[in-house]
């Protein structure tokens, strides 16, 4: 429960920190920003307010992400790589090749195989999962006509 409410709390700081840091001056412009002294604040009044916010809002995610890291580690559960199973492998086995499954007594075919073809594509017709019509088949395009030779 506690894990929870910190992780929402730390998704909405992180939000709130993605935002003033888009707010911010840069050497290009800024999302919300504009250059000159015409705005409520001037520039390097919002710069000191943004930077001390941004840096305020930085703190409490490391510390909260801090908190969530020792808690989820003190759950018990140990990281992923500890729960693997991996002492009783046989490194051999993992790099031998796959046994071949074919009966020994067939003799390899020297015939070429056929041309692939791939299968028509079919379109569901209703997104509830309700098998489609099946399409009508396509006729075969007409030959045009031999042109008759000029005389």
């Amino acid at each position: 429960m506690l894990i929870g409410i910190l992780l929402a709390i730390n998704i909405v700081v992180c939000l709130g920190l993605i935002g003033v840091v888009l707010l911010q001056r840069s050497e290009g412009g800024a999302l919300g920003m504009g250059g000159g002294n015409t705005g409520f604040m001037t520039a390097r009044g919002a710069g000191d307010l943004l930077t001390r916010i941004t840096w305020i809002l930085f703190s409490v995610f490391l510390f909260i992400s801090l908190i969530l890291t020792l808690l989820t580690g003190r759950m018990g559960g140990g990281s992923a790589i500890d729960r693997l199973k991996i002492d009783n492998l046989d490194t051999k086995s993992l790099n031998a090749p796959a046994p071949s499954t074919a009966p020994a007594t067939q003799a390899p075919s020297t015939a070429q195989p056929g041309a692939i073809q791939a299968p028509t594509p079919q379109i569901n017709g209703s997104l509830s999962g309700a098998p489609a019509a099946t399409p009508a088949p396509t006729p075969a395009p007409a030959q045009a006509p031999a042109k008759a030779p000029a005389q």
